[in-house]
C-alpha cells in the first residue's frame, strides 16, 4: 500500500507531522505543503493539541528542500504548477512563524532550500550533531527563498549573504550562529524527547536534552566576512576575496573559488535581496518580495540549467547567461524586483486568518 507523504498524529497532547518521502529526503511538493497547511490550522485552534513537533522519515534528514525534479518539469512547460506551489508554501511559512502554540522543529541530517522554510520560522528549533542545513539554491539559478532571504539578512555581520550566496552546507554550530536553530541536542536521544514530548511542555523538557554548541567557523572568519561581502557588487566581493586569497587566507580562496560556479544573476539578485530584506519589517513582506523574484526566475535561463546540470544530466557543467558578474547589470537585477500588480503575494497580518479562511 501507498503510504502518504505527510503522516499526522496526535500523541498524548503532541500533534506529530512527519513528512514521509525518504527516498526523496522528504522532498517537498504542493500536496505535502497544502496537507500541512490545512492540518496545521485546524490544530492550532484544537485544544486537545497544546504542541507540535515536525520531523522526517528515515535517516537522511528532515527535508532536502522542494522537489526540484518536479520544478525542472514544470519550467519546460511553462512553470505555472511551481508558482501555485509557492504560494501555498510561503504561506505555510508564514503561519509557522506566526503560530500560537509551540512549534518544535527537529532539524536532523539534511534541511536544505524549503527544509528550512517549515523549520527555522518555528518556536523551537533544535539541530544535531548530524545536520547539514543551508539554502543552496545559486546553485542551481535561483536565490534563498522560504523566507530565507529575511533570516539571513539578520544574521551577525555579513556571514548569512557568505551562507546564501555560496549555499555551504551548514552545521549545528553554523545554524545556530546564523539564526536558524536554537539548541542542539543528541540525535541518539530522539525517541526519548519525542516521547517525552507527548505530555510534557517543550519547554520543561528541552532543559534535560540540551548540549553545549561548539563554537562556529563564521564567527571566527567575521573580520574577513564582513570585510569582503560589504563591498557593493559580486565582482567586487569576488576581488576582495581573490585578494585575501593571495595574502594566505586558505578560506577566502576556498569561498572565491565556490562562488566563481555559481549563477552570477543569482549570486547578484541574492545579493540584493538581502539587502532589500533588511529594511522589511516582517517575514510576510520578504515573502513577498521573494514571491516576486521567484517569478522572474521561472522566466530566466539559468534556473532551467542549474537544475539540469546539478541533478538531471549531473554534468555539473552550467552555461550561466550571462557567464560572469560584470556582465550582471544593475537593471537586469531590478528587473526581478519589479512590482507583479494583480499577481502579487498577499499575506495579510495574520497568517492564521489567512490560512483558516
Amino acid at each position: 500500500m501507498n503510504e502518504p507523504e505527510v503522516i499526522f498524529e496526535v500523541r498524548g497532547s503532541l500533534g506529530l507531522v512527519t513528512l514521509n518521502r525518504p527516498r526523496a529526503v522528504n522532498a517537498l511538493n504542493r500536496a505535502m505543503v497544502e496537507a500541512m497547511l490545512e492540518r496545521l490550522s485546524a490544530w492550532a485552534t484544537d485544544p486537545s493539541v497544546s504542541q507540535v513537533l515536525v520531523r522526517g522519515a528515515g535517516e537522511r534528514g528532515l527535508c532536502a528542500g522542494g522537489d526540484i525534479v518536479a520544478i525542472y518539469r514544470d519550467l519546460l512547460s511553462g512553470g505555472g504548477e511551481t508558482a501555485g506551489f509557492w504560494e501555498v508554501e510561503y504561506r505555510l511559512n508564514a503561519l509557522i512563524n506566526s503560530y500560537p502554540k509551540p512549534y518544535i522543529a527537529y532539524m536532523d541530517g539534511l534541511v536544505l532550500g524549503g527544509g528550512v522554510g517549515i523549520s527555522a520560522h518555528g518556536s523551537h528549533r533544535l539541530v544535531t550533531e548530524r545536520t547539514r542545513s543551508g539554502m543552496p539554491e545559486t546553485t542551481i539559478g535561483f536565490v534563498p527563498d522560504v523566507g530565507g532571504t529575511y533570516l539571513l539578512s539578520r544574521a551577525p555581520g555579513q556571514s548569512g549573504v557568505h551562507a546564501a550566496l555560496t549555499g555551504a552546507h551548514l552545521g549545528a554550530a553554523e545554524a545556530i550562529y546564523l539564526g536558524l536553530a536554537d539548541h542542539l541536542i543528541d540525535s541518539g536521544r530522539s525517541a526519548a524527547l519525542f516521547e517525552a514530548l507527548e505530555t510534557t511542555p517543550v519547554d520543561e523538557v528541552l532543559p534535560d536534552f540540551i548540549r553545549p554548541a561548539p563554537e562556529s567557523a563564521l564567527a571566527a572568519w567575521r573580520p574577513w566576512l564582513d570585510e569582503s561581502y560589504g563591498r557593493p557588487r559580486v565582482q567586487d566581493i569576488v576581488a576582495r576575496l581573490r585578494e585575501l586569497a593571495a595574502d594566505g587566507n586558505i578560506d577566502a580562496a576556498r569561498t572565491a573559488e565556490t562562488l566563481a560556479g555559481k549563477s552570477p544573476t543569482a549570486l547578484a539578485v541574492t545579493l540584493e535581496s538581502l539587502r532589500r530584506a533588511t529594511a522589511l519589517g516582517s517575514l510576510e513582506a520578504a515573502l513577498g518580495q521573494e514571491y516576486r523574484v521567484g517569478l522572474r526566475f521561472l522566466e530566466s535561463a539559468d534556473f532551467p540549467e542549474g537544475i539540469r546540470a546539478q541533478v538531471i544530466d549531473k554534468d555539473y557543467e552550467p552555461a550561466w547567461q550571462p557567464a560572469t558578474p560584470s556582465e550582471v547589470g544593475d537593471e537586469l537585477v531590478a528587473g526581478f524586483f519589479a512590482p507583479l500588480g494583480d499577481h502579487e503575494l498577499k499575506l495579510g497580518p495574520s497568517a492564521l486568518s489567512d490560512a483558516i479562511d
